[in-house]
């Protein structure tokens, strides 16, 4: 059976077509962009822009997130969308911090067993594609309750540069043209038909969206009641279910997204505020963080053999608890505090040993006294009046469901495959889920999104986050590790070569061509399973770190057409 998981892990994550990273010199350090007053990081230039734009405007944090996320969705349709949900963390200039899950949502007609075959056998293709895969959507909902908050422009003023960046077009990057030319023939089966994103179209090619730009200028015209009650909500409806879908107008209509308490703790003396469930990150992130800090990474170095040993253990037993304990805190009750207590991770290390690796099927979750795709998309602002947000939003695989609404010019996600089809049973990336991730009606699916923001001596410090599946987790927390323990600049720490433990299966992802041999040779020699061939990327981060004078690191990842710009 471990072979299995390994071969799913590996088949999953070696089809990526992103370019291998670069070995980064940790001799010469190199700066990302650098800006006085405010910073946007984000996936592509044209979304980076306009959320800049809003804030030369005056607007605030808040205002910049709701034009950059529908940015994102016009020009990164990858993984932006009106069709997904995500998460975002935040935190004012007075200190004030919060958080909002806009997941998507189970509809009302799930069940439990809807992905099984006869023999109780799960059956991904029908969790994966097309309109059964499709979690009622959550990011207009999203970004609407953050404006009703925070907001102090106007929709309009908001929403009036993206409809413009839909009618005028964005130009194809290489990446892009690539991900497109071999999705094609996926859209044209899933649709049954030609779609927009199905034509051929290559890099440089300028993509003009005019139906998703109507979408938007509805929503303008009638808010957030438009997506969810109006016009354009009949429409997704009809299609969905011309298309063999359960979701109904009911279901989008009970939409609500939900502010949370976000998950907060120390480490050293950094404050990590990051997402709480239905993510899996704050939680993991921060057992990690704590069964580490005991140690002294920064004495040891960086991507050192000890430094590896330490934090793969420490992601093998964090992992470990993601899949038994988490999953929607309105459905299940999750021991958070216990979880991440100093005393509950402090026992989870004991049987630790430097001298060899721990295995993964002599370890289980601690006692007590859904597949998820990589294509997620994150982006990290801070403004010039010192508030900060951390937000990733995803339509699950690749495009989503890969399931297109002609008229409404967006892809629907594929959300429903991050629950437990089968609990007990690996999903196609590997991670075992259990009855708390199981299927149910109204539910929101168990997430590794792990938008996060830190505070150094109290005080604003960093905002961070990536796309990537199970190695969310991992890449934002090595990213941390590599300015606060081996003093690295922000761009350094982004582009630094990353690796991924998640449990099962029991191998050690590393990106290929950017480790000391010597120190793979040694793992091997202790009993871990390397592997450098299954991940071509493990996360894409994007962030920003407040330097000494006050003024702004935008550091973009190197592995995407990701850019950080600022004023």
């Amino acid at each position: 059976m471990r072979s299995l998981y390994l071969l799913l892990f590996i088949l999953v994550i070696s089809c990526k077509t992103n370019p291998e990273p670069e070995i980064i010199s940790e001799s010469k350090p190199v700066l990302g962009v650098i800006e006085k007053n405010a910073m946007v990081v984000s996936a592509r230039e044209e979304a980076s822009k306009i959320g800049k734009n809003i804030l030369q405007k005056g607007g605030n944090v808040f205002d910049a997130m709701v034009a950059t996320e529908m940015a994102l969705a016009v020009s990164y349709p990858y993984a932006g969308n009106l069709g997904g949900g995500g998460f975002m963390v935040y935190r004012k200039a007075n200190g004030e911090t919060g958080a909002i899950d806009y997941r998507e949502k189970a509809p009302l007609a799930a069940f439990k067993d809807m992905y099984l075959d006869e023999n109780g056998d799960p059956i991904p293709e029908k969790s994966q594609l097309g309109s059964l895969a499709v979690g009622v959507p959550g990011t207009v909902a999203g970004i609407f309750e953050v404006h009703k908050k925070f907001g102090t422009l106007s929709i309009k003023e908001l929403l009036t540069p993206v409809v413009e960046l839909a009618k005028k077009g964005y130009v194809i990057t290489e990446n892009q043209g690539k991900r497109l030319n071999h999705f094609r023939e996926l859209f044209i089966e899933t649709n049954k038909d030609t779609i927009l994103y199905a034509k051929e179209i290559k890099a440089n090619d300028t993509v003009k969206n005019p139906m998703l730009a109507e979408t938007l200028e509805r929503i303008i015209e009638n808010g957030r009641d438009e997506f969810y009650q109006g016009e354009t909500a009949k429409k997704m409806v009809n299609y969905i279910q011309s298309q063999g879908g359960i979701i109904t107008m009911e279901d989008l209509s009970k939409y609500e997204a939900k502010w949370r308490e976000p998950v907060k703790f120390t480490y050293k003396n950094l404050n990590v505020i990051s997402m709480s469930p239905p993510s899996s990150g704050g939680v993991c992130l921060a057992q990690i963080m704590k069964m580490i800090e005991p140690y002294e990474l920064g004495i040891y170095g960086h991507n050192s053999l000890k430094s590896i040993q330490i934090i793969t253990e420490a992601e093998r037993r964090a992992y470990a608890d993601r899949s038994f304990y988490l999953g929607d805190p309105d459905f299940v009750k999750i021991p958070v505090d216990t979880l991440i207590s100093e005393s509950y991770l402090s026992g989870r290390m004991k049987d630790f040993d430097l001298e060899k690796a721990t295995l993964s099927s002599d370890l289980s979750y601690g006692s007590i006294p859904g597949y998820e795709s990589s294509e997620t998309t994150h982006y990290s602002i801070i403004d010039q009046f010192g508030n900060a947000i951390s937000v990733t939003t995803t339509l699950n695989g690749a495009y989503g469901s890969k399931l297109y609404v002609p008229e409404l010019g967006f892809f629907l996600n594929n959300e429903m495959d991050d629950f437990s089809a089968k609990p007990g049973t690996p999903n196609m990336f590997g991670l075992l889920g259990a009855e708390a991730n199981s299927i149910s009606p109204e539910k929101r699916m168990l997430s590794s999104m792990t938008p996060t923001l830190v505070e150094k001596d109290g005080k604003l410090w960093m905002s961070v986050g990536t796309p990537g599946g199970s190695t969310i987790i991992t890449s934002v927390l090595q990213t941390i590790l590599n300015v606060k323990e081996y003093g690295m600049t922000m761009q350094d720490a982004v582009n630094a070569p990353r690796f991924h433990h998640q449990w099962l299966p029991d191998v050690v992802v590393f990106e290929p061509n950017s480790f000391n041999k010597n120190i793979l040779d040694s793992l091997k020699s202790k009993g871990y399973k390397i592997n450098e061939e299954a991940s071509r990327i493990i996360g894409k981060v994007d962030g920003i770190l407040v330097l000494p004078d006050g003024s702004l690191e935008g550091g973009a990842d190197k592995r995407g057409d990701d850019m950080a710009v600022g004023f």
